[in-house]
């Protein structure tokens, strides 16, 4: 058994979870405060669910884009001759980490606006907040069909500011 690489995937997994659940926690926690103050989950407004819903899915698609990036860099300062600190693991996991979340509020204005260009005098908010399921159903629907398209492009950039060790080009 390869000691070094189980220890590393035990890592990996630990700091998977550890970073989706407080991403996904501190998103509800905004998510509440900033448009939501009287609602919950007991189920009294199915719409207000199937739109939290719809963004928790959309964050943990773009979470699945930036989680390995940060674990590439974990890989590279543990398998290279050169090895990377801790202080700069942890700010390169920042640095993806606020790229995902810019993306994810860019994808969330986007939706609103498309939602409000296709709705003229609908505001999905109030909407949402008087349990208008169509409402919820559709927004979430725009969002995760957009969290879906950009995820590529999300996964690119992340992974293009990944610390790669040079390679000699011998063409």
């Amino acid at each position: 058994m390869n000691t070094q690489l189980f220890t590393l995937a035990l890592l990996e997994i630990l700091l998977s979870i550890g970073i989706s659940v407080g991403v996904i926690f501190i998103s509800y926690r905004l998510l509440k405060k900033l448009f939501f103050q009287k609602e919950t989950i007991q189920g009294d407004n199915l719409a207000f669910i199937i739109f939290t819903s719809g963004i928790m899915l959309s964050i943990g698609i773009i979470l699945s884009e930036v989680i390995p990036s940060i674990t590439n860099v974990i890989r590279l300062s543990t398998t290279q001759n050169e090895t990377i600190s801790v202080p700069t693991i942890i700010g390169y996991s920042s640095l993806y980490l606020c790229i995902g979340f810019i993306c994810a509020v860019c994808i969330n204005a986007a939706v609103f606006l498309l939602f409000s260009l296709l709705t003229k005098g609908v505001n999905e908010f109030q909407e949402i907040q008087r349990n208008n399921i169509a409402v919820a159903i559709l927004v979430t629907t725009i969002l995760i069909s957009i969290t879906l398209i950009a995820k590529d492009s999300i996964a690119l950039l992340i992974s293009s500011l990944v610390p790669y060790p040079e390679v000699s080009n011998y063409l």
